[in-house]
């Protein structure tokens, strides 16, 4: 329908005012394949150009729904959303649905105005890093492990050997400078929306009604009531969507269905989509999703 009316000679067709929006919905991390939707900035800059490039439209909106994940891959989402805001001179209005928690919420920060349901949950404003130690199983089991490096600090951390302090005080610190990063960029974007009562950098997390008071959104709101408010009751929402493959993900060139891929790719996706969709449950779950 939107094509035929760009048909139709410009008096006959409609001067409703038409805003792209884009869903961000999932965890954040980088990579993906066939059988992933990871939400990282190669997964999303082809919708986002797409929709900034709406020369008529007054704004952007985002429909976001992210547990977080990569610190990177949310800044990276964050700046690139801000870099066409100001190239193309939109405003960019943020919608969350169940959650915008921790990169979630990083993202979300890009908007100028951020809504919520009031049942949302956002913030958790910290740096979580997390593993299993197996170095008493190894003993159990008769294995003994062996591993050799060149630098002394090439293996830390590693799950079956014992924790060294060194290495706990090592991660802690990168941890620390990226919080601050997080924290930096929280304060530029909400400014003095924030309230100075309460610290809103522990990790915690709140509903959509307490973020509005503590500042870290602007509102209650859903997208459509908010777009038609702003814009008119005539207000209309294009979807911007992309292309999906056999398997529901991005199609990936020179692969055109099963009869290119032999059972060793078919495989291997399986197995790292399994690992990713465990790990993405666990995000979802820190916040009872």
């Amino acid at each position: 329908m939107r094509r035929l009316k760009k048909l139709l000679p410009k008096k006959f067709r409609s001067e409703n005012v038409e805003i792209p929006v884009v869903r961000l919905h999932g965890a954040i991390m980088s990579g993906g394949n066939q059988f992933s939707r990871n939400l990282n900035l190669a997964s999303v800059a082809t919708l986002l150009d797409k929709a900034f490039s709406d020369k008529k439209a007054p704004a952007v909106a985002f429909s976001i729904n992210s547990p977080g994940g990569s610190p990177v891959q949310s800044r990276m989402i964050y700046s690139r959303i801000r870099q066409l805001a100001e190239e193309k001179d939109k405003k960019v209005l943020m919608f969350v649905e169940d959650v915008a928690a921790s990169g979630g919420y990083m993202i979300a920060c890009a908007g100028d105005e951020i809504y919520v349901d009031p049942s949302s949950i956002v913030g958790s404003i910290g740096v979580i890093s997390g593993g299993f130690g197996f170095p008493e199983l190894l003993k159990k089991i008769g294995v003994e492990r062996r591993v050799y490096t060149a630098g002394k600090n090439k293996s830390t951390l590693d799950p079956f050997q014992p924790e060294k302090k060194a290495d706990i005080e090592r991660l802690k610190k990168l941890q620390l400078e990226i919080h601050d990063v997080f924290i930096d960029m929280v304060k530029t974007s909400r400014g003095d929306k924030l309230v100075d009562t309460v610290d809103l950098f522990t990790g915690e997390f709140w509903t959509g009604i307490e973020g509005k008071e503590l500042g870290l959104v602007d509102d209650i709101g859903d997208l459509r009531s908010v777009l038609k408010d702003k814009f008119g009751e005539k207000t209309e929402m294009n979807l911007i969507s992309a292309k999906r493959g056999i398997f529901g993900g991005r199609p990936t060139p020179g692969i055109s269905g099963l009869t290119s891929m032999n059972g060793e790719m078919i495989a291997a996706g399986l197995s790292q989509g399994f690992a990713t969709t465990v790990e993405e449950r666990a995000l979802w779950a820190q916040y009872g999703l």
